[in-house]
């Protein structure tokens, strides 16, 4: 069984920064894919970074240039350093893993970290 936690998330000023860490723990497990999602109120659920199965990165078009994603794979972890934040960035922050186990591939959500933009 794989587990995943975020931390990181708070009330932070517009224009400021916030760093989200997520951490992956388990046995025999390998990452295939790790990054952000978040969700607003009243909103989809919608992509912020990613590290996709294929490689590389990806970013949603809200954030590209402003947020940045980070790996320590010899964590399993993933870090989301998000900067001129807007009232906008205020959501719920998810991170997501895909990972292989021996009966398979398995998805894995975290609780999710609260980020609030707000003067």
């Amino acid at each position: 069984q794989v587990q995943v936690v975020e931390s990181g998330g708070g009330l932070v000023q517009p224009g400021g920064s916030l760093r989200l860490t997520c951490t992956a723990s388990g046995s025999r497990f390998t990452i295939n894919a790790m990054g952000w999602y978040r969700q607003a109120s009243g909103k989809q659920r919608e992509l912020v970074a990613v590290f996709p199965e294929g490689g590389g990165t990806e970013y949603g078009d809200s954030v590209n240039g402003r947020f940045t994603i980070s790996r320590d794979n010899s964590k399993n972890a993933v870090y989301l350093q998000m900067n001129s934040l807007e009232p906008e960035d205020t959501a719920v922050y998810y991170c997501r893993t895909g990972v292989t186990l021996a009966e398979g591939y398995v998805e894995v959500w975290g609780q999710g970290t609260l980020v609030t933009v707000s003067s």
